[in-house]
């Protein structure tokens, strides 16, 4: 009986070898040719002598975007074994990302590790924190535009769109008719704070309790499905999403923040939650709370970061997903 082949993966380097395909899969596989526009490649040196010895090569290819541009590769048709096997082949600075080819279709490609590395048009949507409010440096989106754009000033381009108070639903409702003039290859989604709030004195709102009221806010349970179309509409667009968020909080001053509650006990199951959204996806999560935690300082009203946490909010981006 012949395995089936259930994964597309495109391959623009090494993988299309014969002799890395039958280090790692025993043989060749099927393949078929495939370009992929909206990006280049770089160089990218190689240091694990096991990659080093089964391509033969100690700088391989990592894809960047570019508008405009495209790569010609071949799309490998590969089972479980095999891609897991292609997964443990390439090195820390790839990750496995969707993509869309040239030819509509959808399929796996590894990608730089580092979401924003590689970025060169991107959109930041979400709320309030994301729109840099009580920074008048336009926050840790602000800090992340100058230092993206200045970086090659011809090409890069950066989008602020968040709305303050905004919810995951409003953003996913939101989002598609805002993407096609910016011509996005990164969507930003900065996960925000407000779908943990529940109103101020609800029985249970400091516990960790998850559900939803009728009252209209944060459901875990539902924020699942704007994430699912976040990324059906990053994907329409070739862009890939990336979560960011949510960021500490410095519960006692937020226990009656204008009619709402917001405790850190539902703030960390919401990043469980979109944590574990986008390891089960395979979609970047860069997470926020540990630049402000126990660091109330940075918070001008226990919520929103000061100049100087936003600052500090956007270092680490810089650090994690640059």
């Amino acid at each position: 009986m012949t395995e089936s082949r259930t994964h597309a993966l495109f391959s623009f380097g090494t993988l299309m070898d014969e002799r890395v395909q039958t280090a790692l899969f025993g043989g060749a596989v099927p393949t078929s040719p495939a370009s992929l526009a909206g990006y280049t490649t770089r160089p990218l040196k190689i240091t694990d002598p096991a990659v080093i010895a089964a391509s033969g090569l100690d700088v391989h290819l990592i894809l960047e975007r570019r508008l405009g541009a495209f790569v010609e590769g071949a799309v490998l048709h590969l089972t479980d074994e095999e891609l897991a096997a292609a997964d443990a082949y390439e090195v820390d600075d790839y990750t496995r990302r969707r993509v869309v080819l040239s030819s509509g279709e959808s399929t796996w490609a590894y990608l730089d590790a580092k979401p924003l590395r590689p970025a060169e048009r991107i959109v930041v949507v979400g709320d309030s924190i994301a729109y840099g409010r009580c920074d008048p440096r336009g926050g840790w989106a602000g800090h992340l535009a100058a230092a993206h754009i200045s970086g090659d000033e011809a090409r890069r381009r950066l989008f602020n769109l968040a709305i303050p108070g905004s919810t995951l639903a409003e953003v996913s409702a939101q989002t598609p008719m805002l993407l096609a003039a910016r011509r996005p290859d990164t969507l930003v989604v900065a996960a925000g704070i407000n779908d943990s709030a529940v109103p101020a004195g609800r029985a249970g709102a400091g516990t960790g309790d998850t559900g939803a009221g009728t009252d209209g806010h944060a459901d875990f349970g539902q924020l699942g499905g704007s994430l699912d179309a976040l990324a059906a509409t990053a994907l329409a667009h070739n862009a890939r999403l990336v979560v960011a968020g949510p960021s500490w909080l410095d519960e006692d001053r937020t226990r009656d923040y204008e009619g709402l509650c917001f405790t850190r006990a539902r703030a960390l199951a919401l990043r469980a939650f979109l944590q574990a959204w986008c390891e089960a996806h395979h979609v970047d999560h860069l997470d926020l709370w540990e630049p402000l935690r126990e660091r109330s300082d940075l918070l001008s009203d226990g919520l929103h970061p000061t100049a100087e946490g936003h600052l500090a909010l956007y270092e680490h981006l810089d650090a994690t997903g640059r």
